[in-house]
């Protein structure tokens, strides 16, 4: 079976009790801009913001009534982990035809051209849920992408934060995990690494298989931990926890 070759990694998505105050610290501490809040999250209980870091959207949904999928998600993590990888590729139903051939169930498929997208169940993923999506007629980066807004890429902004390097998973079998998601992705594992064209997953020894934590470029380390300190959130060498998910910069 042979997969269309491209892939990058177009969003991640954090999940969070309530957005206030993570999104607001988010974007002031990461020195980030809020480019959409998607009202058609709303039929699945949530509310949500999106902040692009680069090429790559930082999104953060919050369930606003029980029994979301998302709301279940933090009950059974405590919190911990971020809740999705997003994926832009070539053909998200040929990728989801694959991954049900590994045993892996689609979840959802959300069709609004013209954007399509295929979710994969998380429980098959383990450790967070995995999207495809492709949008019609962008095939550049840069281009239009439905769930960031009409104009998300006015929001870029590079005076703080410059890229969304690596992701960062961990696992009991780190290497097993690595190369689970290297099958459903179509990326091969290499040292419990999977390399992406603008990013990197790397998987590491933990007790829970989680969405562990991101790794961002800056251009003054000192100058966000700063900013997280003056937000109330406690620094460790060079990292910090929001949103779920532990923020490492370098």
């Amino acid at each position: 079976m042979t997969m269309a070759p491209y892939i990058r990694l177009r969003q991640i998505c954090l999940v969070a009790p309530q957005l206030e105050p993570v999104i607001t610290d988010m974007a002031r501490i990461m020195g980030l801009t809020v480019c959409y809040r998607d009202g058609n999250v709303a039929k699945y209980g949530l509310e949500n913001a999106l902040l692009p870091v680069d090429t790559i959207l930082l999104e953060v949904v919050a369930p606003f009534k029980d029994g979301t999928t998302a709301g279940r998600f933090i009950e059974k993590t405590g919190g911990r982990g971020g809740y999705m990888a997003i994926f832009c590729c070539d053909d998200p139903d040929e990728r989801g035809r694959n991954a049900n051939a590994l045993g892996v169930r689609t979840a959802n498929v959300i069709d609004h051209a013209p954007y399509h997208g295929v979710q994969l169940h998380p429980r098959d993923c383990r450790a967070a849920f995995i999207e495809f999506n492709h949008t019609e007629g962008s095939d550049d980066i840069l281009g239009a992408y439905p769930p960031a807004g009409p104009d998300w890429q006015k929001f870029i902004r590079e005076d703080v934060t410059q890229a969304l390097t690596a992701v960062e998973m961990q696992s009991p079998d780190p290497q097993g995990l690595a190369e689970h998601w290297g099958k459903i992705i179509g990326v091969a594992a290499r040292d419990a690494e999977l390399k992406l064209p603008n990013a990197t997953f790397r998987f590491v020894k933990g007790t829970s298989e989680i969405m562990s934590a991101l790794e961002f470029r800056v251009t003054d380390t000192a100058r966000v931990l700063h900013a997280a300190r003056e937000k109330g959130h406690a620094v460790a060498g060079n990292e910090f926890l929001l949103g779920g998910v532990t923020f490492r910069v370098s």
